[in-house]
């Protein structure tokens, strides 16, 4: 299914949003997959909360790419939840997005770059790769959600990112609205839910949290640092090297 370019990315993710801004997660999903079809991926870290998002994309059709990052610093639980949550739901078409050799052999030939930069850490793991997974795309799908807080609590259902239309069908539920769906449907929970991760990125990085009233703040603990980049605004123009890697 061709994108349509008539009313350019940012238009087009106004109507979008105007059209969705108060539908059921399922319907965007399905809107979404209506306009873009076979240039639609979903991003997925297949963390606390991701098996929502997953288990509703996978109603409106098996096949759309799932683009997880493998950083090389992911919790073993987070790989095995991967591949259990791929096979249950009987997704086609999850592809492993890793750093590319040469972007860690000039920035992080010690393996340690999250101790002293985690922008750059971020950078070379998360934001390059996913750059390069997505050029064959126009439009995306994350499992943003306000309730999240931060920059995420002004969030759209759609928006324009990069030239892409993305979706955040997620961003109108909370926490009660998350774990309905999850008993609902019996879905299967990430192992470090239990030891109390309600958020869960790279292992360096991520900690259990001491207030479960902000799931976000066991990331980066102790810094500024809120996000990983790959959802943070760029300059127009302001591309990633996609000559070498979300």
């Amino acid at each position: 299914m061709a994108f349509d370019t008539s009313e350019g990315p940012a238009n087009l993710a106004l109507s979008l949003d105007a059209e969705l801004r108060h539908a059921h997660p399922r319907t965007i999903l399905e809107r979404a997959y209506q306009m873009f079809g076979d240039e639609l991926a979903l991003v997925s870290s297949f963390g606390a909360e991701s098996v929502v998002l997953l288990h509703l994309a996978s109603q409106v059709s098996k096949d759309i790419p799932v683009l997880f990052l493998d950083t090389g610093h992911l919790f073993g639980q987070t790989l095995d939840y991967r591949k259990t949550l791929a096979a249950t739901l009987g997704l086609t078409d999850v592809r492993d997005l890793r750093p590319a050799y040469q972007d860690i052999a000039t920035a992080d030939p010690k393996n340690n770059l999250w101790q002293t930069d985690t922008d750059g850490c971020c950078h070379i793991r998360k934001v390059l790769p996913l750059d390069r997974a997505l050029v064959d795309f126009q439009g995306w799908i994350t499992g943003r959600k306000r309730f999240h807080g931060g920059s995420r609590l002004s969030l759209p259902v759609v928006e324009q990112s990069d030239g892409k239309v993305k979706f955040n069908p997620l961003a109108n539920w909370g926490k009660a609205e998350l774990d309905a769906y999850i008993a609902e449907h019996d879905l299967p929970a990430h192992p470090l839910v239990a030891q109390g991760f309600p958020s869960i990125g790279c292992w360096p990085c991520t900690k259990p949290v001491d207030n479960p009233e902000d799931v976000r703040s066991g990331r980066w603990a102790g810094s500024q640092k809120t996000e990983c980049g790959i959802h943070l605004a760029r300059a127009p123009g302001a591309v990633a090297d996609v000559g070498g890697d979300i």
